[in-house]
């Protein structure tokens, strides 16, 4: 066991109308770590949540940009610690595994230990998100050959390594699949560890919609299924095309073997013109897969440039 008094960590908390709740969150994480600093970073609140957040003790911020992945992005970047605890402030994460999380990350030099959710609440974890998270999870796992049980839990503990090699290029809640891909395409060490997931307090509401954010993860992945696999994504485009082609050309060279004849010729430029498009995008997943390894080369480095917790010397 390490003594934890020996790091700084920074209990970092993304704050949209929760003045129901922060103060809570403030009071449980800190019990659980008593040298854990709380920075709270509001995002446009119209209620008492900065106000209750200052009382609570925590160190607010405002963020101008509306959406949880600009938030992410300020945690990261103005924030200065050892060991970061992300949570949301609506008080559903169980503050009291805290220590345990923490202790779990700098004991194995890893760099990001996610809180997998588990709970029988059907308030808490409302079966279309469960069935929408393993439905990304798989996607995710499908691209990058291995993923997270709960890829888009909001209770993760990250080094310091991670933090501040993390680009945060989403805006709004897609920001967890960001976190997730930018540790499995840098093959960081993590981990995802059970942890218990309540029901909201009466009175507090999800900002979370279902459907409309669920799209919005969702074209985030295949977004980065274009960026982080751009040969397989490009030569998926080249198989689709090249048999489009096919399947309307075989009529036209049916005919043609029996008479000589093309008769119809815009099928038949269409068809040429789909082949010559399928091998464009051949190419271009061949040259951006050449950029894409470039990149990770620059973004591993950027990674490694930070020491780790070992390295430092803090056991």
């Amino acid at each position: 066991m390490n003594n934890l008094s020996n790091y700084s960590i920074a209990l970092i908390v993304p704050c949209y109308n929760e003045e129901q709740t922060i103060a809570q969150v403030i009071r449980e994480f800190q019990k659980s770590v008593p040298n854990m600093v709380c920075h709270v970073f509001d995002n446009n609140s119209t209620d008492n949540s900065v106000k209750v957040a200052n009382s609570a003790g925590a160190r607010v911020y405002n963020v101008p940009l509306q959406g949880k992945g600009n938030v992410v992005r300020r945690m990261f970047a103005d924030v200065e610690a050892d060991v970061y605890v992300m949570v949301d402030g609506d008080a559903t994460y169980d503050a009291s595994v805290a220590s345990a999380l923490i202790q779990e990350l700098v004991c194995g030099n890893l760099d990001m230990v996610v809180g997998s959710r588990r709970s029988m609440e059907v308030a808490a974890y409302r079966p279309g998100h469960r069935w929408g998270n393993k439905m990304l999870t798989c996607f995710v796992s499908f691209i990058f050959g291995r993923a997270f049980n709960d890829m888009l839990s909001g209770y993760r503990i990250f080094s310091r390594r991670y933090a501040k090699s993390f680009p945060a290029h989403s805006e709004g809640f897609e920001i967890e699949t960001e976190l997730a891909v930018h540790a499995l395409e840098l093959r960081m060490p993590i981990k995802e560890i059970d942890t218990v997931y309540g029901a909201r307090p009466e009175g507090s509401v999800s900002k979370l919609n279902t459907y409309r954010d669920g799209v919005r993860i969702l074209i985030t992945i295949i977004k980065l299924f274009k960026a982080e696999k751009p040969l397989i994504f490009f030569f998926i485009g080249f198989l689709a095309l090249i048999l489009l082609a096919f399947i309307l050309a075989t009529p036209l060279v049916v005919t043609y073997l029996q008479t000589g004849l093309v008769p119809r010729m815009p099928t038949a430029i269409l068809c040429s013109g789909l082949v010559i498009l399928s091998f464009l995008s051949l190419a271009c997943g061949l040259i951006l897969d050449t950029v894409t390894r470039g990149r990770l080369e620059v973004k591993r480095l950027a990674y490694l440039s930070v020491p780790s917790l070992d390295a430092e010397g803090k056991k």
